[in-house]
């Protein structure tokens, strides 16, 4: 039986904290890989603490976004650490795209559209004239001739992004209550599921209290 597939977003510096979140999240019933924000990839000791990793399903959310060639830069500064994925954003333009995916060989190269902290409100006081599905849409176009590997994009824009996009999907902004902290497109597991998401991003609503009982209750309510 095909296993739910969820990344674990460590946003701490606390490689302690980090440990029991590897620790206390394994089990038989779901896929887990480890998302690393900037946070930690800043961090004093967050690249050697990743370069001690083995056998995991590790995600690189570096959120690339510079001029073609700096972009492939980064990419070839952290081959070493043996990320699986690694975000670029896409409004860098398709030649940063281009350049990165150029140079990326194993590693997945994943197509940031619009943040989920993010709706029309916040896009037109940045300067953008299309609402969030149009300028997601024209994104996850970008991101296919490009030839990217995968795609972020909130769990509503699933099927938008799958009618130019074949890749895989990732979508943070996963809650299982009403609470939305920072966040303004989210959306419950089962749902994102429902709507073609292949990877799921959770956070604060696996790494927040008891961490054990958190998985569980995930695998329940995807189990409704």
């Amino acid at each position: 039986m095909r296993k739910n597939k969820i990344f674990i977003a460590c946003d701490t510096t606390n490689i302690k904290q980090i440990k029991k979140i590897i620790r206390d999240t394994k089990n038989d019933k779901l896929k887990i890989g480890y998302k690393f924000g900037l946070e930690f990839l800043n961090s004093k000791n967050g690249r050697k603490f990743i370069s001690t990793l083995r056998n995991k399903t590790l995600f690189g959310d570096y959120k690339i976004s510079d001029i073609p060639n700096t972009s492939a830069s980064v990419i070839k500064a952290v081959r070493d650490l043996n990320f699986k994925y690694i975000t670029i954003h896409i409004n860098s333009g398709i030649e940063a795209l281009k350049a990165a995916k150029k140079v990326a060989g194993k590693v997945k190269l994943v197509g940031v559209t619009t943040l989920t902290s993010l709706d029309n409100k916040s896009l037109k006081e940045i300067g953008y004239d299309k609402d969030v599905n149009k300028l997601v849409f024209h994104q996850a176009r970008l991101a296919n001739l490009a030839n990217l590997d995968a795609i972020v994009c909130s769990a509503k824009e699933v099927k938008v992004v799958r009618r130019v996009f074949k890749g895989e999907i990732i979508t943070p902004g996963i809650r299982l209550n009403s609470k939305k902290d920072d966040q303004k497109r989210v959306l419950s597991p089962n749902l994102a599921y429902k709507n073609g998401a292949d990877w799921l991003v959770i956070g604060r609503n696996i790494t927040k209290g008891d961490i054990k009982k958190n998985i569980q209750k995930l695998i329940n309510h995807l189990n409704q």
